[in-house]
């Protein structure tokens, strides 16, 4: 902001900054005297850069002045030292002060180099620029931005991604997402159904083990579906259906991915949202052939009615034509617009 207080350092501050940068020196102090940015103080290092922070910095804060204060790290990058630049404008400084230090405080970084600034630090009492304040910066600047709900959960999804190989008596695959393997006792229910020897498998997710258990595996009847779906827990269910559709007798196998809404924990909420695709890959792998995904909230919905419905959707039919409503009654001849010629 030079171009709004025209203040730039004199000759003696150029001078000792440009001599400063061998590492003889730990600190130094910049003041605004004259309308010009001058040398204030310097000290050298004694011990590393933490040891000498308090003991250093501290003694040069004017509780009514303001200053920028360059302290030098033990670091070095390409240009040389790494330095921390310190803006000190206390509370009880005059506030014309504190307007001329912040708008001089990019003129001071341009003219000592701002390459070799690694960090900057603001401060209005002592606390947030003693060694204790400057690392609670450090924290903070490390720490995640706050997150929505909805973007904590896209982000535990994108930490569960992985790349897996799924073994289930086949080759073999690579799939991304949440892909945990199936424990023996799930691929055998997986085979069984496959095989036909049942039609009804639950399958649950070990949120610790990170494995895919066989919760249990029957043979039913469509009916008694809705009772087997857990209400305060999320589940995957296989459900062979077999039903008669326009004369055939046909058999359907149905993925059904069951989630009681917010009843369960954002971890299984995610978990079991991203583990659905790579489950459903490694039964197709496995042999079955899914005719028809479905997720519900609320168990009541899995009736054999609905089931059918989501297998064979009824087709649209044909919109009559919109029939225009007669006008009322008795109100007279119509009213002509325009004179017949």
């Amino acid at each position: 902001m030079s171009h709004q207080t025209g203040i730039t350092a004199n000759s003696e501050l150029r001078t000792f900054l440009a001599s400063s940068k061998d590492g003889s020196v730990r600190l130094i102090k910049v003041a605004i005297e004259d309308e010009e940015l001058v040398y204030a103080d310097s000290s050298a290092p004694n011990g590393s850069w933490e040891d000498d922070y308090d003991a250093l910095v501290l003694p040069l804060l004017d509780e009514k002045m303001p200053c920028f204060i360059l302290y030098r790290f033990d670091s070095q990058n390409s240009a040389g030292y790494e330095w921390l630049f310190i803006s000190w404008s206390p509370d009880f400084a005059a506030v014309r002060q504190k307007m001329l230090y912040a708008a001089t405080r990019a003129t001071m970084k341009s003219q000592f180099g701002g390459g070799q600034i690694k960090d900057e630090l603001f401060g209005t009492v002592v606390s947030d620029v003693n060694l204790s304040g400057y690392r609670k910066h450090v924290q903070a600047a490390q720490a995640p931005a706050p997150l929505t709900m909805a973007e904590e959960e896209l982000k535990l999804i994108k930490q569960n991604e992985v790349n897996a190989h799924i073994h289930v008596e086949t080759k073999s695959q690579t799939m991304q997402g949440v892909a945990f393997p199936l424990t023996p006792d799930a691929e055998n229910a997986v085979v069984t159904f496959r095989d036909g020897a049942i039609n009804y498998v639950q399958l649950c997710l070990d949120l610790e083990k990170e494995v895919v258990e066989a919760a249990s595996s029957d043979t039913i009847r469509v009916n008694q579906l809705i009772s087997r779906v857990p209400t305060e827990s999320a589940r995957y269910h296989m459900f062979r259906f077999s039903h008669t559709h326009e004369g055939d007798a046909m058999d359907s196998v149905v993925f059904i991915y069951s989630m009681p809404g917010y009843k369960c924990s954002i971890r299984e909420r995610m978990l079991y949202s991203s583990c659905k695709a790579p489950l459903c890959d490694q039964l197709a792998a496995a042999g079955i052939e899914i005719e028809k995904k479905i997720e519900v909230d609320d168990p009541s919905e899995l009736t054999e009615e609905f089931i059918y419905d989501e297998i064979h959707p009824k087709k649209n039919v044909a919109r009559q034509a919109f029939a225009k409503p007669k006008g009322p009654a008795g109100r007279g001849p119509k009213r002509m617009t325009r004179p017949k010629e």
